[in-house]
């Protein structure tokens, strides 16, 4: 029992961790990437479980048979990258994904026949999905944390729940990326957008407008002030302790 309530505690802190730091360059805090999250907490949950529970077996090199994979979840569909020795343990690997965890959806398999890939392949990967993550900082179609990216030899592959405007966005936003060869998106469309992130965008736009035109009228007001002082001052009018 006590086990299970510390992988569940774990799992949680993982998902709320994550999501505290989206960018420091930022200048617009997410304190927690839940509130933008167009997945439910149980998704998010069961996500990270797949996620961590993969993790600990692709580790474990005997038992893929020298393969360099990679795995991806989101809403339960695993993407699985990498490069493996033959057809059969490929096969092998995609089967063991739904084994070891059964909320699996699907897989999607891109991983491919062939030699492992080098460590110099493996660092520029890492280096166009930190580039694409601080693009996606620098745009306003869509949030962030509603694409997942993950870079397998120079080919950017994009997850997420979104629109097909929000879909296209990300897609040429990543393509900008320096050293990318490829984007294959892996998105779960959208119709729209969900009501309630409208309905927020609406309010915090009403309360930029309302906050823009006070700095307008505080700028205006200062303004005439200045002016009326300077003219008391043409007058030879003292304006000293005199209160606008």
């Amino acid at each position: 029992m006590k086990k299970t309530l510390l992988l569940s505690t774990l799992i949680l802190s993982s998902i709320f961790l994550s999501g505290c730091i989206v960018s420091t360059a930022s200048t617009v805090s997410t304190v927690v990437s839940v509130t933008n999250e167009r997945r439910t907490t149980g998704e998010m949950i069961d996500d990270k479980t797949i996620g961590l529970r993969l993790l600990a077996w692709s580790t474990e090199g005997r038992k893929l048979g020298g393969a360099h994979v990679n795995f991806m979840s989101f809403d339960r569909v695993v993407l699985a990258t990498g490069e493996a020795p033959s057809n059969d343990l490929r096969s092998y690997i995609l089967k063991q994904v739904q084994i070891i965890d059964p909320k699996v959806k699907s897989v999607i398999n891109e991983i491919v026949v062939g030699p492992n890939s080098g460590y110099l392949s493996r660092i520029k990967d890492a280096a166009i999905t930190t580039q694409v993550e601080i693009l996606f900082q620098d745009q306003e179609v869509f949030h962030p944390t509603h694409v997942k990216v993950m870079t397998e030899n120079q080919t950017v592959y994009l997850m997420g729940k979104v629109t097909k405007r929000e879909a296209n966005k990300a897609a040429t936003t990543a393509a900008k990326a320096k050293g990318v060869r490829r984007i294959v998106k892996l998105f779960d469309y959208l119709k729209t957008r969900p009501t309630a992130e409208i309905e927020s965008d609406r309010k915090r736009e009403l309360k930029d407008q309302k906050a823009a035109e006070f700095k307008k009228q505080q700028a205006e007001l200062d303004a005439k002030k200045a002016e009326l002082k300077k003219q008391l001052r043409a007058l030879g009018g003292n304006t000293e302790g005199t209160s606008f």
